[in-house]
């Protein structure tokens, strides 16, 4: 799993912490991170889900060109509101979560544009 310690050192938790948090053990979480074991998929889907990002880059996936799929996880939900926004989203298909995307993308510039003529 190449990317999950990139993803566990953004947060700030040990390979413990973490652990603790998916009742495993500290070793399982080393083991994962230096490709000594893998985990099964149930594990793979809470980690994926718990840091917000998919499976593929979780596993470090790389297309068929070689090119692999790289982001920075800059901000996490602050409140509850914004995780339950955040989980309410992923629930949606791709064609609703472009268009959301879109209706908000229109939001923003026009809360933008109202604050420059004010």
């Amino acid at each position: 799993m190449k990317n999950l310690r990139t993803l566990r050192e953004q947060r700030g938790l040990s390979q413990q912490k973490l652990a603790e948090k998916f009742c495993l053990s500290q070793q399982s979480i080393y083991k994962y991170e230096n490709g000594l074991a893998e985990p099964d998929f149930a594990t793979l889907k809470q980690f994926a889900d718990f840091f917000h990002t998919t499976i593929d880059y979780l596993i470090g996936y790389e297309t068929a060109d070689g090119t692999q799929e790289t982001f920075t996880i800059t901000l996490m939900p602050k409140t509850f509101k914004e995780a339950h926004h955040l989980e309410l989203y992923q629930k949606l298909g791709n064609q609703m979560q472009t268009q959301l995307d879109n209706l908000l993308e229109i939001f923003v510039e026009v809360i933008a544009n109202n604050n420059i003529n004010k």
